[in-house]
């Protein structure tokens, strides 16, 4: 009956085997840089109006990444911006959206979005591809699944090529496994998908080993993902609780070995947990050495995807 309360009350502590890997790229300013501007430059008489100044500042701003400076300035011009040159608003508005999401500010993003003219744009305007990338990114960041999914829509209808590399990117992003062997098998010839799947097959932990090993022995659990200190830790903190609730029991002090064992099941199953976790955490690190590098080299990044800077 102990054993069977015991085993009840570790799967109370069960850690789950999914992985959650954080795939991030940092955008550089010599990739910006080496993008062509999406809008026709600020003519003469453009660059001597107020609000032409400040676009060109902004533009400044933004190709060394100096992305406040950038939004302020463009949102000056925005301002000083008649309101009938629609034109030159919705590129303006552009920039805007652009510098929060390089600057990964996807609630902004979405904020100006909805109260900008960009909400109408068709294909007719110039950074529409652009422009929906940056959308279905920033939705997806923000838990706004339903817009991500509409957006995607649009980019299947538009450009299929580049959503087909989207829906490849969100699940290598996101370590949707499952999605990532369905792509494999359906594409043999992406054998970048094929490596990540053998490296992270043949390196990962178990979970459920690693809680296994440290509900035998405390500290085990630690030891099968490599980490030694908390291993040996585990092991003598446990150790040491044990001795000293078998002591007091032996000694007729129950008061003390009632409380001595009430820290010690605290320690033995949160060092289950905790060997979960450290399994877990492994693999999200394990896999994402390998999936950084096959959505940089093969541009899968949906940054990466866009066609023009400023």
């Amino acid at each position: 009956m102990t054993f069977l309360a015991l085993f009840a009350l570790g799967g109370c502590y069960r850690v789950p085997d999914k992985i959650e890997p954080q795939v991030n790229y940092a955008v550089q300013d010599k990739y910006l840089q080496s993008l062509p501007p999406a809008f026709p430059p600020l003519s003469l008489n453009e660059r001597k109006e107020p609000w032409g100044q400040e676009y060109l500042i902004g533009q400044k701003f933004a190709e060394h990444l100096d992305l406040y400076r950038a939004i302020t300035s463009f949102k000056r011009a925005e301002f000083l911006l008649p309101p009938t040159n629609r034109t030159r608003l919705e590129e303006i508005q552009y920039q805007i959206l652009l510098s929060y999401y390089l600057g990964n500010r996807y609630e902004e993003v979405s904020q100006e979005f909805v109260h900008s003219s960009l909400y109408t744009a068709d294909k007719k305007f110039s950074a529409y591809h652009d422009l929906l990338i940056i959308m279905y990114e920033s939705y997806l960041e923000i838990g706004e699944e339903d817009k991500a999914e509409y957006v995607l829509r649009i980019l299947k209808h538009h450009y299929p090529e580049t959503a087909k590399k989207l829906e490849l990117s969100t699940i290598m992003i996101e370590g949707n496994l499952s999605e990532i062997r369905v792509a494999e098998r359906c594409d043999p010839s992406k054998t970048y998908l094929t490596e990540l799947i053998k490296e992270y097959d043949g390196k990962k932990k178990s979970v459920h080993k690693a809680q296994a090993f440290n509900a035998l022995v405390p500290g085990a659990g630690y030891l099968y993902v490599g980490q030694k200190q908390s291993a040996l830790t585990s092991f003598l903190l446990n150790g040491l609780f044990i001795w000293a609730a078998v002591h007091f029991y032996s000694n007729g002090h129950i008061a003390a070995g009632i409380i001595t064992t009430s820290f010690e099941a605290g320690w033995y199953f949160g060092g289950i947990y905790g060997a979960g976790e450290s399994a877990k955490l492994y693999n999200e690190r394990l896999y994402e050495e390998h999936a950084y590098p096959a959505l940089n080299r093969n541009g899968l990044f949906p940054v990466l995807m866009l066609k023009y800077g400023f």
